[in-house]
């Protein structure tokens, strides 16, 4: 069953790229007590995920940190060293936190996972955008498959 509006969002462990090197992050350490927008993307380097999804969080990062979110968070069902990549390949700073679910255990955990083997991708995640507040979910947008309409930064923006 996936997860809903007024859920707390599970226990998980994600890894991060920082200086001294892969890290992991915990679900605590990112959510508790802060007001969190959590994007996830199929995957990184993919078509939409790439020209639309993070470059659209990364471009309205001040505009949802003044509507009182204290972090931007994008988790992908790829390993640490792809998120790094794509986070360089991005420009992405410290504007959007990359986190790399490469297990797929927090994406399974909150039943927004999707096979993609029919395209060579294994499982992977449903492509959303949610707000939690203090690890609450407050908002959450799941998008149609193939689509990219609800999950947006723009679309975000308008809840907040």
């Amino acid at each position: 069953m996936a997860i809903k509006v007024g859920d707390t969002l599970p226990a998980a462990t994600f890894m991060t790229s920082t200086a001294e090197g892969p890290a992991p992050v915990t679900s605590d350490e990112l959510f508790k007590g802060k007001t969190v927008a959590l994007f996830a993307v199929p995957g990184a380097f993919t078509p939409t995920c790439s020209a639309k999804h993070l470059p659209g969080f990364k471009e309205k990062a001040a505009e949802l940190k003044a509507k009182g979110v204290d972090t931007i968070a994008c988790v992908s069902v790829n390993d640490v060293f792809v998120m790094k990549a794509w986070g360089a390949d991005q420009g992405i700073s410290d504007e959007v936190v990359l986190l790399a679910d490469g297990n797929g255990a927090f994406t399974s955990a909150i039943g927004l996972d999707f096979d993609g083997s029919k395209f060579g991708m294994g499982t992977r995640s449903q492509r959303y955008s949610l707000i939690a507040k203090d690890g609450v979910v407050t908002t959450l947008n799941v998008e149609e498959a193939g689509e990219f309409k609800v999950s947006s930064a723009d679309y975000m923006l308008g809840q907040l």
